[in-house]
């Protein structure tokens, strides 16, 4: 087999480094907090990005990895995106600081609770949500294969929209606009 011989320079663009990563700009927006906090985790630092750019993979330092995209979901105690299903994507989670919480189910009735570097993955089709029951900041790795990796791909739960609506009615709406909606289980 012939390999591939890469620069420093050339390698340097496959490599992601953590201080320098920042927040989604999807993230970054007038919406309250507390509506956000039903959608996204508190925090989303985009690692690896597919070479079609996407609002979730938009300020990946690496890109591609044969249709792979690696976020890292930073929560703060107690925080974390509510039930939620990808039509088509797989979403692969591993503990990389704290404690999860991970449910699934479209009521949230399946449950597990994730230890440093446990890792749990879920098919296309099934609702889920994590929540960070540590006393300290957490982070999971999320891993997404398969599918379409943008925001038509998420489906929240009628529950999540209930949620942001009780901030601000009309508010859903704003999330509605970056391809969200809100039928997962229905």
């Amino acid at each position: 087999m012939k390999t591939i011989t890469l620069s420093s320079r050339e390698m340097e663009k496959r490599i992601a480094r953590f201080k320098r990563l920042s927040p989604l700009p999807i993230q970054q927006s007038d919406i309250p907090q507390a509506a956000r906090d039903v959608v996204y985790s508190r925090k989303l630092l985009s690692v690896v990005g597919l070479e079609t750019t996407t609002p979730i993979n938009a300020a990946a330092p690496i890109v591609g990895a044969a249709g792979m995209t690696m976020t890292l979901a930073v929560c703060p105690p107690g925080q974390g995106p509510g039930l939620h299903s990808h039509r088509q994507t797989y979403e692969t989670f591993t503990v990389m600081k704290g404690r999860f919480e991970v449910r699934w189910n479209d009521d949230g009735s399946g449950a597990a609770i994730l230890e440093l570097y446990d890792t749990v993955s879920f098919p296309p089709g099934v609702c889920r949500a994590f929540r960070n029951i540590g006393d300290d900041e957490g982070i999971l790795q999320v891993i997404i294969t398969g599918g379409v990796h943008d925001m038509s791909d998420i489906d929240f739960s009628f529950h999540a929209k209930e949620q942001i609506e009780a901030v601000r009615p009309g508010l859903s709406a704003e999330f509605e606009k970056a391809g969200f909606t809100f039928t997962a289980g229905r």
